[in-house]
């Protein structure tokens, strides 16, 4: 594939001096890559096997405090080492950093075995539960961000307060308006498409300088390292052109929110051909379909934390803001959580409940797992929702707050069954720090309130 390196290309490149580092990394609980820069002739030589980082990188906060309690890493174990494994099928070369090439590495332990809690382990495990069956998953991503016109280091020197955004109306599909952004946002096209990431549309968001870039469909596992590659590269290219991006989910209240909708669907892994589609059905959708669309909604409230992971990620949800709030599906409404579109081949189900914050390794493995359990069960999808979501009775709300989020994963056994008992209890324990260390927090909002009138 165009952009992809193998082992030859970048040993070639090396000799020539064409490339002389090799960023080793590994998505962290956030989504984040974490790892080393690596000169090109010491990953030939030594790297390409493996290399080896602190495991508290899989057991730290988004501040990258080492958290305690957690049974994986901790002071009391001595925080040891893991074991990264570059995948040479992820890597490339990063035209926008001279000299450089990129490659992603699974974390296993000391006797190389995938550590379970790793992000990129925990999605493998729900596709070798479909390779069983003789499946794969098919995904897209679809990120929304904020683009500002002033860098990182400017934005917090004004505690990320009246930051100018590279526009001040809706563009919602504006070309006069994404064409004074196209000198960053084409810059990033262009870069992806050369690492091998195809682009299929960028185009203005609903939000003042709200941008979204869309990819073309992979599987599951190459789609969430093209997610994660994409996300960090997106920031390293504005921050070379002087702006900064966001993708948090809900970084002004009196905005739209940011989105990962995520699209999936299932296929024969040995004939290629697609598995929701069923031409003799009214709607075209089979009866595997249904029951994978049913698991969605009957599991949406308990996998939900692995779609929102912070505080913030729970403020997006809001009505009439295009991000739902109910947990019910519809066809080519986007009002409802669950979006069924697609014709044929491209019969889909669009999940919109993820925000741009969200680890597309564990949302896409949760997604997998909520579709199995309604495959293996049968599960008997209701009628699709007609009219406005956001004003439906008698329909389960997603979850509207962190803890709700917590609570429902907490008393999950399915996913406990299909993910792990310890993978859970890991992600759960990193939920819980997220709301004890905003609980003791003292916010703006509260300051602006009551500091004189209270």
């Amino acid at each position: 594939m165009k952009g992809i390196l193998d082992q030859g290309d970048l040993k070639r490149l090396i000799e020539t001096g064409e490339i002389d580092t090799v960023v080793v990394c590994f998505p962290d609980m956030q989504g984040r890559l974490l790892g080393k820069r690596v000169s090109g002739a010491f990953f030939l030589d030594s790297v390409i096997e493996e290399t080896h980082a602190c495991n508290y990188l899989l057991a730290a906060d988004m501040e990258m405090e080492p958290v305690p309690g957690f049974k994986a890493a901790s002071w009391d174990l001595g925080y040891g080492d893991f074991t990264i494994r570059p995948d040479l099928a992820t890597l490339r070369r990063t035209p926008w950093l001279e000299g450089t090439a990129i490659v992603l590495g699974d974390v296993c332990d000391h006797h190389g075995e995938l550590l379970p809690h790793a992000p990129r382990s925990i999605l493998k495990k729900q596709l070798a539960r479909l390779s069983e069956r003789g499946w794969t998953a098919n995904m897209a991503s679809e990120l929304e961000f904020y683009l500002i016109d002033e860098p990182y280091d400017q934005a917090r020197e004004k505690d990320y307060k009246n930051l100018k955004h590279a526009s001040w109306y809706i563009e919602d599909y504006h070309i006069f308006q994404t064409t004074k952004e196209e000198g960053l946002i084409r810059a990033i096209r262009n870069h992806m498409e050369a690492i091998g990431i195809p682009v299929e549309v960028s185009k203005g968001e609903w939000g003042p300088g709200q941008e979204e870039i869309n990819f073309r469909y992979a599987e599951a596992l190459d789609m969430a390292d093209r997610h994660v590659i994409y996300k960090n590269a997106a920031k390293e290219i504005a921050y070379l052109q002087g702006k900064a991006i966001t993708f948090m989910a809900k970084p002004y209240f009196d905005l739209a929110g940011s989105s990962c909708h995520v699209h999936s669907s299932l296929w024969n892994a040995k004939s290629k051909k697609p598995l929701f589609y069923d031409k003799a059905d009214p709607q075209g959708m089979s009866k595997l379909f249904r029951h994978y669309v049913a698991g969605q909604l009957a599991l949406a409230r308990e996998m939900i934390f692995f779609f929102a992971p912070y505080i913030n990620s729970y403020k997006r949800f809001q009505a009439t803001s295009f991000a739902p709030t109910k947990v019910m599906w519809s066809l080519d409404n986007r009002t409802a959580g669950f979006r069924v579109i697609g014709a044929g081949p491209g019969t889909r189900v669009e999940c919109r409940i993820p925000g741009a914050d969200a680890n597309p390794y564990l949302a896409f493995a949760a997604i997998i797992a909520a579709g199995l359990y309604g495959i293996d069960n049968e599960l008997e999808l209701p009628k699709p929702y007609e009219g406005n979501v956001y004003e439906a009775k008698q329909v389960p709300n997603v979850a509207k707050t962190l803890r709700d989020a917590i609570a429902g994963l907490e008393k999950s056994k399915i996913l406990r069954a299909a993910l792990g008992d310890d993978v859970i209890e890991h992600y759960l324990h990193a939920g819980r720090w997220e709301q004890q260390e905003y609980d003791r927090r003292v916010t703006d909002w509260e300051v602006i309130r009551g500091f004189e009138r209270a």
